[in-house]
């Protein structure tokens, strides 16, 4: 079985139709990311040379964290509030120039919208939260296809972890390392509730435990 079918496998029952593995075809590629492809279709790319120098694990939570991030609709689209931004900005200037109030307002309320959207495309803080999110999402994926719930915190942490190492840009870098945070935090409330659960006091340290 080849990693791209291996990969498919590993999408839930309900995403098998619409959401497709491929290589990566561009000269310098993301080592994983998505791309909407139809109306109703998503890819999730993979560039298998740098893929296949991480361990399974790795593999299996990184790609997960993808399909968390299909799942919460957080899918990057095509550029078009730039479209929207010049076509708004060139009709307020062509309505000025005939002085037509009600279309200037639309113009302007178009590039607004389309200004605000792309503010939040491009917005640090909503970047992490929604890494953050499918993070979260990556662990209930991996306890739904057998993981349990501290492998499934370790094996990502771990994955983290070999980003930050391999990672030369600070900013991405730094990116990662925040996410790697969260986890830890993440782990260390549900290593809490396991323990509640079992009526066990007994500490394990997140450190070890959940990477």
């Amino acid at each position: 079985m080849s990693e791209l079918q291996r990969l498919k496998g590993l999408l839930p029952p309900e995403m098998q139709s619409w959401v497709f593995v491929e290589a990566a075809a561009a000269v310098e590629p993301a080592l994983i990311t998505l791309e909407e492809i139809g109306r109703d279709e998503v890819e999730i790319q993979v560039d298998l040379d740098a893929w296949d120098n991480l361990a399974l694990d790795h593999r299996n939570l990184l790609f997960w964290h993808e399909v968390g991030r299909i799942q919460n609709d957080t899918i990057p689209r095509d550029g078009w509030e730039m479209a929207a931004l010049a076509i708004g900005l060139g009709g307020a200037i062509g309505e000025l120039w005939v002085q037509d109030g009600l279309l200037l307002f639309m113009a302007l309320g178009l590039s607004g919208f389309a200004g605000y959207r792309l503010y939040l495309k491009n917005n640090a803080e909503k970047r992490l939260r929604d890494a953050i999110s499918a993070d979260e999402r990556a662990i209930d994926l991996a306890c739904r296809f057998g993981y349990s719930v501290p492998n499934a915190y370790k094996s990502l942490g771990g994955a983290l972890k070999d980003l930050i190492e391999k990672t030369r840009k600070k900013k991405k870098r730094s990116f990662y390392e925040d996410r790697l945070e969260a986890l830890r935090k993440s782990a260390g409330k549900a290593r809490a509730e396991m323990a509640q659960q079992q009526g066990s006091r007994q500490s394990v340290t997140s450190e070890n435990v959940y990477g």
